[in-house]
């Protein structure tokens, strides 16, 4: 990866090469060709992911260029992950691109799709 790449990532561009899923518990909770990476995260618009799995978390975190975070929990199943998604509601300048667009972690698989998602658990 050049220097430009990584740069490009950091800061935030569009994903390219169709779309991505994220995944958890045999759902899709999100499906976009208009992802935007950031330090190695996929940034979904708010319109391409399902709201019905998530639900708002009390949780809170602060990122010194990006500004403060919001999660929810992905709640699948009746199975509930706890902050497994966050998103910038009102971001700092720098990262002003990713207003209100939501990424995922803890266990939700986040990748090229669309992916034949597994049967639920």
């Amino acid at each position: 990866m050049t220097m430009i790449d990584k740069l490009k990532e950091m800061i935030g561009v569009p994903a390219a090469g169709g779309p991505v899923q994220a995944i958890w518990n045999g759902a899709v909770i999100a499906q976009s060709d208009r992802t935007i990476v950031i330090e190695g995260n996929h940034y979904f618009p708010p319109q391409d992911v399902r709201p019905e799995y998530l639900e708002e978390s009390d949780r809170h975190t602060t990122c010194p260029w990006k500004g403060t975070a919001s999660y929810y929990d992905v709640v699948v199943g009746g199975q509930r992950n706890s902050a497994a998604a966050w998103y910038y509601p009102q971001p700092k300048p720098a990262a002003g691109e990713i207003a209100g667009h939501v990424a995922f972690w803890h266990g939700v698989k986040v990748g090229p799709g669309p992916v034949q998602a597994p049967p639920p658990a």
